[in-house]
């Protein structure tokens, strides 16, 4: 570029989010805002997508330069909060659709020390579990606030809905399995924390509908996944607390209808100011944090109905309505208030474990046997059951005698025993060999003086050369 030519000033700004100071990048993020802020506002300005794709490529690396884990998490409350300074909803939304477009662009060369800033970073601080929210956390965080403000419009809702769909989990979306993977696991408990107090049930299945479409029509099994775990699994599993919350404030209201009765003891139960830690203090921070988490209320009717729809579908392929049927069927139970059981996944666990030990007894014991048939040393097939268990031997017991005999070829077994190919083993072998050695002693008669044995057992007189003729 020819000296003297001034660079557009959505440039100017990415370099300096991107500087080696950290004092020139705070300074770039305070002035990015008020540019937004100041173009947003007049009739005729706006951004483009280029010029916001160029502003966060900037806030990218900002990002990316940043170190210390609280500096981090200041840092992406900041970026992720410059949605507000849009003054339109358009413009929002585009700023929305650029953040998750360079995250797909960008998600393959963070490396493994820097993921931590935009994915999930968890730590332990004396015996305390805290835990950073990251940049797309944040960002959806945001996003939903933002439809909140405009009062949980339907047209705010269908649009972010739209948006985040066709950016993360839509079939033509370039999103890394890890965008995909982390969006959908934090999606339901953003949206708890930003509207568990006023969503209703329908507004929240509104928000979970798109999903069932995506879960029963998606060719990739890891999506499928995915969204039945972290959308209508996570679902089923915060059913108790949905409910704890609904009879929780069913008993508040009642209480302050009570309340309202009588004026003159509600003076008494009042809450001392000292007896409640104050506000930001540590004391508070841990109050907050053992304190259950905002929940979604659902109606597990409607949304196994929504379901089952999605899967009956021609063309869904057979996993995801084999996959999608389970979930309903967990639904269409918590509709007709059976809960389930805990130690399900307990007693799946266990199963899993026991046909593995099973498994693997079989195939030591077919290995065994293929050994023994080719004559190789090792331990006696008729140790392992096919079942992966010990047999009982009901012979002599073995001797403890730590050298074992060989025999000429270098085998285990008394001297001149040889093993043929396809011979029997097990007890009933052992007991059908010894029996026929017993009928053959018993064949065997000693011989007198003045006898022979044939090959076949046949016994003759000794022929004597001195004999006299008779």
């Amino acid at each position: 570029m020819a000296p003297g030519v001034q660079l557009p000033p959505e440039i100017q700004l990415a370099q300096r989010l991107a500087g080696n100071e950290q004092v020139t990048r705070d300074r770039a993020v305070r002035k990015l805002r008020k540019y937004i802020v100041a173009r947003t506002q007049r009739a005729t300005g706006g951004f483009t997508h280029e010029e916001l794709l160029k502003i966060w490529k900037g806030l990218f690396y900002c990002m990316w330069m940043q170190d210390k884990l609280l500096l981090q998490e200041e840092l992406a409350r900041t970026i992720s909060q410059l949605i507000h300074a849009f003054q339109t909803t358009e413009a929002q939304h585009l700023f929305l659709q650029t953040f998750w477009q360079t995250m797909t662009r960008e998600w393959a060369g963070i490396d493994r020390l820097r993921l931590d800033k935009f994915y999930l970073v968890r730590g332990s601080d004396c015996g305390l579990r805290l835990a950073w929210a990251p940049l797309m956390r944040m960002v959806l965080n945001e996003a939903l606030k933002a439809v909140r403000i405009r009062g949980w419009a339907e047209r705010d809702i269908e649009q972010l809905l739209e948006l985040l769909t066709t950016e993360i989990l839509h079939e033509d979306s370039q999103a890394p399995n890890g965008v995909k993977s982390h969006f959908l696991e934090v999606y339901l408990e953003e949206l708890a924390k930003v509207g568990a107090a006023e969503l209703t049930a329908d507004q929240n299945l509104r928000f979970v509908e798109p999903f069932c479409w995506i879960a029963a029509l998606t060719k990739d099994s890891l999506v499928l996944h995915n969204i039945t775990r972290g959308i209508f699994e996570t679902i089923v599993e915060q059913a108790p607390f949905a409910i704890e919350d609904l009879m929780r404030e069913l008993d508040e209201e009642e209480g302050e209808e009570e309340a309202s009765g009588g004026d003159d003891d509600s003076d008494s139960d009042e809450e001392l100011p000292g007896q409640r830690p104050p506000a930001g203090s540590p004391e508070q921070k841990w109050d907050d944090e053992d304190s259950t988490s905002p929940v979604l209320q659902f109606d597990y009717k409607a949304v196994a109905d929504r379901l089952f729809e999605a899967a009956s579908q021609q063309n869904t392929p057979s996993q995801n309505r084999k996959r999608l049927y389970k979930v309903v069927r967990k639904l269409q139970d918590l509709a007709g208030g059976h809960f389930p059981e805990d130690e399900v996944p307990e007693r799946a666990c266990k199963r899993l474990l026991e046909g593995r030990r099973v498994r693997k007894g079989k195939r030591r014991w077919l290995q065994q046997q293929a050994r023994s048939l080719r004559g190789e040393p090792g331990v006696e097939a008729e140790a392992l059951s096919p079942g992966g268990e010990m047999k009982k031997s009901r012979g002599r017991p073995r001797s403890t005698d730590p050298a074992p005999r060989t025999g000429a070829a270098g085998r285990k077994g008394p001297p001149g025993r040889k093993r043929r190919p396809g011979q029997r083993h097990g007890a009933r072998a052992k007991a059908k060999a010894a029996g026929t050695r017993e009928s053959a002693r018993k064949k065997q008669r000693p011989l007198e003086s003045g006898q022979w044995r044939g090959r076949r057992g046949r016994v003759g007189a000794v022929r004597s050369s001195s004999a006299e003729p008779t």
